[in-house]
């Protein structure tokens, strides 16, 4: 049935396209870049279709090439999977995640006992980096949680909850904004549509009128900065209900008129296709899944595929 596929071209293949690169792959697969360039160039012929645009100082996949790869990058790593789950003498697995510095301050880590308690022999890496990864390209990272209003059709994905905006401060701040304007403490973000305009859109809904009379405003590049100076006291904040809930459940930071809410959009965990049977993966998003659930901070809609973007601060 398997015996006409050129598997070696096809892993020659897969290399160089993650990559993007012939010498890159042929350092991977510890041969030339001849030796890689022969062997796109005879599946090439075996296909009757280009693989690869051949640019002066780059490679770039054609569609036809995106398309293969896409599917054959899938069946290589459940492969290598399965294969990998038959090894004995396994002391421990692996598993990278990628999310930004303030979910995984806010509120992945303080959580993450819970799941070493019950995987004691996964070791978990974060990445929180800002780069927005391309999961089709980067194979050392698992899964990423992230945070938007986009679409991610070729991701498989899990809808964590979704997000509001809400006014915070600590106990003795709260008491004073009712009878006098507060230092506002906000945060800069790259490419957001959605906290740009916050502080106007809660004081429009709220009725206050703080933005007319000037206010001291404090900002920050990170959330969690911006929690901190909320939590030490200096003014109230604009921040997430999900990354303020460990602060508010703690009674560091209370919130100011509650009832008064920003739609945020939504959190998710992705992965590539197929990567989600990987054992460590779905230990991963069993136990988001759970933590999501024990929150109380549920997704107004559970999509199959989780559509969803990455937050980028400043």
């Amino acid at each position: 049935m398997f015996a006409s596929l050129p598997l070696t071209a096809l892993r020659a293949f897969e290399s160089a396209s993650r990559l993007l690169s012939f010498k890159a792959a042929a350092e991977e697969l510890s041969v030339t870049p001849t030796a890689v360039s022969h062997q796109i160039r005879s599946l090439e012929n075996w296909l009757g279709v280009p693989l690869f645009e051949r640019l002066p100082r780059q490679v770039r996949l054609t569609e036809c090439g995106e398309r293969l790869f896409r599917s054959l990058h899938g069946a290589l790593l459940e492969v290598a999977q399965s294969v990998d789950t038959l090894r004995p003498q396994r002391s421990g697995t692996n598993l990278t995640i990628s999310t930004t510095a303030a979910f995984a301050a806010l509120w992945l880590v303080p959580r993450l006992g819970r799941f070493y308690a019950r995987h004691p022999n996964i070791s978990l890496r974060l990445d929180t980096h800002c780069e927005v990864i391309d999961l089709h390209q980067d194979a050392s990272v698992d899964l990423v949680v992230r945070y938007s209003l986009d679409d991610y059709p070729n991701l498989y994905g899990l809808c964590l909850f979704d997000e509001s905006f809400g006014v915070y401060g600590s106990p003795e701040q709260v008491t004073l904004a009712a009878s006098r304007v507060p230092t506002l403490i906000s945060v800069r973000w790259h490419n957001s549509k959605l906290y740009a305009h916050g502080w106007e859109a809660w004081c429009a809904q709220s009725g206050e009128t703080w933005l007319t009379e000037q206010p001291a405003v404090r900002e920050y590049d990170e959330e969690h900065y911006a929690l901190q100076a909320a939590i030490a006291g200096q003014g109230l904040v604009l921040a997430s209900n999900i990354l303020v809930s460990e602060s508010v459940a703690s009674g560091l930071l209370l919130p100011y008129r509650g009832d008064i809410q920003v739609d945020g959009a939504g959190y998710s965990a992705l992965c590539v296709p197929g990567r989600e049977r990987h054992p460590p993966v779905r230990a991963f998003f069993a136990w988001l899944q759970e933590e999501a659930r024990l929150s109380g901070l549920l997704p107004r809609s559970q999509p199959a595929a989780a559509p969803t973007g990455e937050r980028i601060p400043l």
